[in-house]
């Protein structure tokens, strides 16, 4: 590709690598394995007290709608399995974040009990986000100047 806003594959870093390989497989165990738990929610029910409080009557009400706690769960189960892999974890960085946002929301208006996982995992996602974000910067960047060349066919084809 031609210009210089645009790092190639080969130019783009990690920054603080030995962290953010650290960080990316401890994310990526936790979201494979809550994925599979809440896959197994979404079959089995959602487990709830006599008489559940506030949090377990949302979640039974999510569990009634049928296809949002399994799809959630499959989703994240995804998620992690990508980003144990090296070359897809930027992509699966960025899958993450609806995720994770949507958890740091959750536990901070209404489930507070949770504080614990979801600020950690906010967290682990957003650090990710600084550590790969030479991955991301062509998204950002401007249009290039430099002319588009064709590989192959006629001048004037379209």
């Amino acid at each position: 590709m031609h210009g210089t806003d645009v790092l190639s594959v080969e130019t783009r870093s990690i920054r603080i690598p030995r962290v953010a390989m650290a960080v990316r497989l401890l994310f990526a165990l936790f979201l494979l394995s809550t994925g599979i738990m809440t896959i197994g929610f979404a079959i089995n029910g959602y487990p709830v007290g006599d008489s559940p409080g506030d949090v377990g009557r949302f979640m039974m009400a999510l569990e009634k709608t049928g296809y949002l706690i399994f799809w959630v769960g499959f989703f994240k189960a995804v998620v992690g399995g990508l980003m144990f892999v090296p070359r897809t974890a930027p992509l699966a960085v960025l899958m993450s974040l609806p995720y994770a946002f949507n958890i740091l929301l959750y536990v901070t208006l209404f489930a507070h009990q949770y504080l614990v996982v979801g600020l950690p995992d906010f967290a682990a996602c957003t650090l990710l986000l600084y550590c790969y974000f030479d991955w991301y910067r062509p998204i950002f960047a401007g249009q290039t100047t430099a002319p588009i060349q064709v590989s192959c066919g006629d001048g004037n084809a379209l």
